[in-house]
């Protein structure tokens, strides 16, 4: 059975998860304003959107927010550009979380899964919120919910990456072949698509890029929903989460796994 016709039969099979919208629609992200007041409905997942270009007063402002291992990481960085977002990404996400715990973002504790997976400490952490961030090229994503394992991942598109190449190289032999029948004019965004559903399921799960990315599918047909196909073979164990296609900004890609379907997301834009 092709590729393509696996994602297809999935994609049927698990159509009660889907909102059924209009084609032209059908993977649109609408940005919103967010509330004075942050809080988390019952099953809601929530996606932020951030550009990392602040203005230096804005950016003095995070920087107070960080703590001194951050500051660290912040100054191990050689070119200026990279340092600077990293320091607004941190202090975006302190003060993102902050907004639901209802504290000032200096007081927040992080601790790091044995991959590098970050998640909240001490007295925080009893409540329940789970995150997970994801930044390129100036442009940050933050995803947040609870009491489920979650990821995100974003992308700027570039020309200049070998996308066929290192599909053949790291993808699966399905997922490889599903992008080499694509027009050359799509190809490369597929493989971002690709990319970015893939590493935002790696993340979700704490594993990061040390699971071979060639163990687990994912859907890439264009047009198609985002889909976890199978992992180490097993469909069954891939039907228990969920992906999402995100489209933060023209150029850019990004994809959301969470654990489980009985979930609505809602997308919310930074604007400070």
């Amino acid at each position: 059975m092709s590729y393509a016709k696996v994602s297809s039969n999935l994609f049927k099979r698990f159509r009660p998860f889907f909102v059924q919208v209009s084609d032209s629609k059908l993977f649109a992200t609408p940005w919103c304003a967010p509330p004075e007041t942050m809080t988390l409905g019952e099953n809601e997942v929530h996606v932020w959107r951030a550009s990392l270009e602040r203005p230096c007063s804005e950016i003095e402002a995070l920087k107070h927010h960080l703590a001194e291992d951050e500051l660290a990481r912040a100054d191990r960085f050689h070119f200026q550009r990279h340092r600077t977002h990293f320091i607004v990404a941190r202090g975006l996400l302190r003060t993102i979380l902050s907004r639901y715990l209802k504290m000032e973002p200096s007081r927040l504790r992080f601790r790091y899964g044995p991959k590098g997976k970050p998640e909240l400490a001490g007295d925080t952490s009893r409540r329940g919120l789970r995150f997970n961030v994801s930044h390129s090229h100036g442009l940050a994503l933050y995803a947040v919910t609870e009491d489920r394992e979650i990821g995100v991942d974003v992308e700027r598109i570039r020309s200049d990456v070998a996308g066929q190449k290192i599909a053949e190289r790291f993808f699966s032999p399905r997922e490889a072949d599903a992008l080499r029948q694509l027009p050359a004019e799509v190809r490369q965004k597929a493989f971002y698509t690709c990319w970015t559903r893939k590493e935002a399921y790696l993340k979700a799960i704490g594993e990061g890029i040390t699971l071979r990315l060639d163990q687990f599918e994912v859907s890439t047909t264009p047009g198609e929903p985002a889909v976890l196909l199978s992992i180490n073979g097993d469909s069954k164990e891939a039907s228990y989460w969920s992906l999402k296609e995100l489209n933060p900004e023209r150029g850019y890609v990004g994809a959301l796994a969470v654990k489980g379907h009985d979930w609505h997301m809602r997308c919310w834009n930074w604007e400070e």
